[in-house]
Order: structure tokens, then sequence, then C-alpha cells
């Protein structure tokens, strides 16, 4: 029982409270509370119904953040029965459009307040006419609860918005974040992929030159103990270099810089210096180039550069001492790399057992991601001479900015998912769009209805009034249908409080009151007659003043 009155209370009044707020909220009870007394004793309420009033609006008051839709319906019910509560209404028609976010629910519960401050107002003044009452209550209801609700959710609705776009900045101010770090990847896989194009193909000379010492018959023993030791600092290298690689290495991120980067080392015009390199480490490589040659976009020159390097490096490795044939063709669309070498000879001596070559299995890994991203493509594979072909087709103008985004820059990542500057978005609905076209219907209503209301009491008026002459014309004994006929339809609106007033009428008599056509001259008083009716003659007028 405990629990689930700690739950409820918990439920009435979320928290925190902290001093400030329980002060703030006790004030403002008791102002509120203060002012429906107020408004009770102006409208001629005693006092205990007044004090009573104020005690209900000021707990309504504290409840209301918690039961925006109850107290609303119940204050629209009180509101209808009395003026007390109408200020409590506009602060309960705020707080409805603030906190009830469905829309269904919101609707229904203005619909239902709204029955009920009309149901009550009828039950109050059940002579009055029920037509004038729906129009004065569906004006009052949209002024004082309808409008202010509009308000709030115009207000709630903006401060959502604003706090969605907070989150989406501290959003992209996070993946900025992630993207610099992304970046800082990609950096270090170029530089790995660097190392192992360039310092790779290096060692691999030094790896060729120290072989062809080592079984060289002019060097002594001593002279070749010391080439092998070289030979093997050299493999030992090699491995640590893959070791390396292998730490920078990251299988999520792309394998080459973007393109447009610069060629760095290389060219195709550096091509020729690896087929001297090579040559002078003593391998057979032949070097062709065919077609007419071309500008070609920074990628692509790099990336033609790296495949020959790479190839050549592999021949070393793997095929030494096999010719190796490489050849540029200008295609008319595209640049062909290729390079060719057939099974390497069979190795006898110290160079026989040097064991199988060291590779770390990302050269050609590398070289297809940047074939690809600059939209071109790499073949590697065994020839039917058992031997080995590497051939790159690269497009001379490249495909910059293709592919799945890897090959974006910097920049262009830092601005991904901004919302554009352009106003692009001024499609998108604002929460004030909603807001303001609610306020324009209930402002068409309110004039609409205060229009009729002016048209209705100018007829109520006029129904309700009869002039001096028709009274003056009107005699005792004339029967009631020619009385009748002569006298407006009447209306209860004006002439309610009337009824209780002036000479006792006739025993056994029914009467009607009118107000008189010749308006009183005292303020606070009107001039008002009565005609009295017994057995269908008219049996009695009067014409006397009565305190309004």
């Amino acid at each position: 029982m405990a629990r689930a009155w700690s739950k409820a209370v918990r439920t009435a009044f979320p928290g925190p409270w902290p001093a400030r707020r329980v002060v703030g909220q006790g004030a403002l009870a008791l102002l509120m509370g203060a002012v429906a007394a107020l408004l009770e004793l102006a409208s001629g309420e005693g006092t205990g119904t007044a004090v009573g009033a104020g005690l209900a609006v000021a707990v309504l008051w504290v409840l209301r953040p918690a039961f925006p839709a109850t107290v609303l319906v119940l204050t629209a019910a009180a509101t209808g029965w009395s003026v007390g509560p109408v200020v409590l209404l506009v602060c309960a028609g705020w707080s409805a459009g603030a906190r009830i976010r469905r829309v269904g629910r919101l609707i229904g519960t203005f619909l239902l307040g709204w029955v009920l401050f009309t149901v009550t107002g009828v039950f109050k003044d059940a002579a009055v006419s029920p037509k004038l009452i729906f129009g004065f209550s569906l004006g009052g209801f949209l002024l004082f609860a309808v409008l202010p609700a509009l308000w709030g959710r115009y207000r709630a609705q903006r401060r959502a918005l604003l706090d969605a776009l907070r989150e989406r900045n501290d959003q992209l101010l996070r993946e900025r974040v992630m993207v610099v770090h992304q970046a800082r990847l990609r950096e270090r896989h170029r530089i790995a992929q660097d190392m192992h194009d360039s310092l790779g193909h290096q060692l691999a000379l030094i790896s060729v030159h120290s072989g062809a010492l080592e079984v060289d018959r002019t060097l002594t023993d001593r002279q070749r103990e010391a080439v092998g030791v070289l030979r093997q600092a050299a493999v030992a290298a090699m491995r640590e270099l893959r070791e390396v690689v292998g730490v920078l290495h990251d299988e999520s991120t792309a394998g080459a810089p973007a393109p447009g980067a610069a060629p760095g080392r290389g060219g195709v015009d550096g091509i020729g210096e690896l087929v001297e390199s090579s040559r002078a480490a003593g391998a057979e490589v032949s070097f062709s180039r065919e077609g007419d040659e071309r500008p070609l976009a920074a990628a692509v020159d790099h990336a033609a550069y790296r495949i020959v390097q790479e190839a050549l490096t592999n021949a070393h490795k793997h095929a030494p001492g096999a010719p190796i044939a490489v050849a540029l063709r200008y295609e008319p669309d595209a640049l062909v790399v290729e390079v060719v070498n057939p099974r390497a000879p069979e190795l006898v001596g110290a160079r026989a057992g040097a064991g199988p070559a060291v590779s770390g299995g990302q050269g050609l890994t590398g070289l297809r991601e940047r074939a690809r991203l600059v939209g071109g493509m790499v073949h590697a594979g065994p020839t039917p001479e058992q031997g080995f072909r590497l051939a790159g087709v690269l497009p001379y103008e490249g495909a910059e900015g293709t592919g799945d985004g890897a090959a974006a820059g910097v920049e262009d990542w830092l601005l991904e998912g901004l919302p554009p500057a352009d106003g692009a978005e001024r499609g998108r609905r604002s929460p004030a769009l909603g807001c303001a076209v609610g306020v324009a219907v209930v402002g068409v209503t309110v004039l609409g209805l205060l229009i009729w209301g002016v048209v209705a009491f100018v007829q109520g008026t006029d129904d309700a009034t009869v002039k001096k002459s028709v009274y003056d014309e009107l005699q005792v004994g004339t029967p009631e249908p020619d009385v009748l006929r002569l006298l407006p339809r009447g209306n209860d609106f004006f002439t309610e409080d009337y009824k209780k007033t002036g000479p006792t009428p006739p025993e056994g008599a029914h009467c009607r009151w009118y107000l008189s056509g010749d308006l009183s001259e005292v303020w606070g008083e009107d001039n008002v007659v009565r005609f009295c009716f017994r057995d269908g003659v008219l049996v009695d007028k009067q014409h006397y003043r009565a305190k309004n």
C-alpha cells in the first residue's frame, strides 16, 4: 500500500523538487486560488463559495503538470458553471497543448472539455436560449482554452526542434571526430602500402644482388660468407617489414590513397628507372612502349608505377633469374600496364638453399584497390608457360570520386551529413505552420461568432422590445390572438430578471414581459412592460421601472 501511494505521489508530482521550485509552485498556486476567489466574489457569490473555488483552483494548479488532460476537463466544466476558474482554464489549455503528445488524445480532451463547458453553462442558465449559450460557449472556449493550447504546442514543438538540432549538432561533432580517426587510419595504411611497395622493392633488389654475388666464383669463401650474411640480413629486414606493414594495415580501410594524390617517388616516367635498377641487379628485363603517349591523371600515373614496382618485386622474389618483360600500351581509352615472367630456372649452390621468399600477401590487394579507385582493374595469374602475368588497365582521366566513398577527401567527410546551407530544406514543415493554421482557424471562427453574436443580440433586443405606440394601442379586453399579432416574439435572455418585479399579476393569469421602447433616463434602470392574459383575453397591462 505504501509503495502504491509512493508511486502515485511520484506520478502526480514528478521530481526533482528543489526548494526554489517548491516555493515558486506554492506561490503560484496561492495566487491562482486568490484570483479565483476574487472573481467569485465579484460575480456575486458568497464567501464560502469563493473560498472553496479558490482552494479547488489551487489544487488543480498543482496537479496540472502531471495530469494536463484531467485538469483541463475539470477546469472547463467548472468554468462553465462559474467565472472563478477562467484564469486557470487559460493555463490548463496551454499546459495541455504543450504536454499532450498524441494529436488524437489532445483533440478528444478539448472536445470533452468544450462539451462539459457548454453543458454546465446550460444547467446554470436554463432559461437562456440554448442557441445563444452554444455560441457564447464555443467562442469563449476557443479564446480561453484553444488559443493558449496552440501557443503552448508551438512552444513545445519549437523546443523539441531545438533540442533535436542540438543533438544532431553533437552527433555531427562526434562523427567528425570519428572521421578524423578514420583519416588517420587511412594515412597509416597509405604509409604501410608505400613501405611495402618502395622499401620492399629495394630490399628485394639487395637480396637479388647478394644472391648473385654468392655464386660468383671469383669471390673467396670468406667473401661468400659475408655476402650470405648480407643476403640473410636483407631477408630478415623484409620479414620485419612485413610485420610492420601488418601492424599498420587496417582491413576496414581502403587500400590506397585518394585519387588525385601526388605520384610521390615515381610515375610512368619512373618505370624506366625501376627497369634499370633490376638490370643492375643482374636480372634480364625488357621494356617496351606502344602507342601515342598521353597525359595521365596523377592517381593513374602513380598506380601504373606501383603496378610495375610490385610486379618486379614479386618476380625477383618468386622467380629469381627468370627474364622479365615490362610493357606499356597506350590504347584509345586506357593505359595497359603488363609485366610477364616465365618459370624460374633451377638454382644450385648456396642460393638454392635460401628458403621460401618472404611475402606479406597484401601487395596484389593494394594494387587492385588502387586500380578500382581510379576506375580500372588489375589481373594477376599464371600463364600457359607456367610463368606469371600481372596486368592493369587504367583509364587516362581516372574516375575520381567513384567507388564506395573511400576516395573522398577528408573535407568531404567532415561536411558529409550537414544540412544544406542554401535553404534546400525549406520544404520541411515548420512547427509554427500547424499552429499558425490553427490560430487562423480559431481566429476566423471567433470572428464569425462575434459577428453572429452581434447580429443575435440586435435581433434579440428587437424581439424583446415593445414600442410605446403599440403599448398604447393595446387595450384591456382585446382577444389574446389579436394582441400576440402585434407583439414581438419576446426573448427571455433580456427579460428573465424582470419577471419577479413590478405589480402582482392578476390571479390565474399568465404574463409576458418586454422591454419598453422608451428608454429610461436613469442609469441602472429599464422601462418594462407586462401583458397578462386570462380566458383568452388581455386582462392587464403594466408599464413600470425595474433595476437591471
